[in-house]
C-alpha cells in the first residue's frame, strides 16, 4: 500500500522530534492572551531554527507524490482517513496540496507531525519505532 519509502517517512519522524524537541513544543511564553495567531506567531518564532530548515529542506527534497502520500498518511495518523480509505486520502492530498513548497509549509504547520506519521504507520500496519531505530 505505502508506495513512499518507510526510511523517509522515519526520517521525517526523527526530524519533526528533533525540532519539537529544540522549540519546546510549540509553547509560547506568554500563554495569557491564546488567539486565532498563535500557531502563526510559533511558526515566525521558528522560521529560522536549523532544525526546522533541515526539516523543510528533506520535505521540499521530496517528489510530488512521495508528498501526497506524506501527507495521506498524516492524515491517517490523526483519523481523518482510516487505512481502507488510502486510496482517497491520497487523491485528497494531491488535490488539495499541489505545490511542493506549500505541502512542506501544511506538514511544518503541524505541531504533532511526529505523532500523526507514528500513528500512520501503526495504522498502515507498520513499526514505526524499528524505522526509527534504523534511521538514528
Amino acid at each position: 500500500m505505502l508506495e513512499l519509502s518507510t526510511d523517509k517517512v522515519a526520517q521525517v519522524i526523527v526530524r519533526a522530534r528533533e525540532l519539537e524537541s529544540r522549540t519546546g513544543a510549540w509553547e509560547l511564553p506568554d500563554r495569557r492572551h491564546p488567539g486565532e495567531d498563535t500557531a502563526e506567531m510559533v511558526l515566525e518564532a521558528l522560521r529560522n531554527d536549523p532544525a526546522r530548515l533541515a526539516l523543510a529542506s528533506f520535505l521540499q527534497e521530496l517528489n510530488r507524490d512521495e508528498l501526497a502520500e506524506l501527507v495521506a498518511l498524516m492524515w491517517v495518523g490523526r483519523g481523518s482517513f482510516d487505512p481502507e480509505e488510502w486510496d482517497e486520502a491520497i487523491q485528497t492530498a494531491r488535490e488539495e496540496h499541489t505545490g511542493s513548497a506549500g505541502t512542506t509549509r501544511y506538514l511544518l504547520s503541524n505541531p504533532l507531525l511526529a505523532e500523526h506519521l507514528e500513528e500512520g504507520l501503526e495504522r498502515m500496519g507498520y513499526s514505526a519505532g524499528d524505522m526509527e531505530e534504523d534511521v538514528r
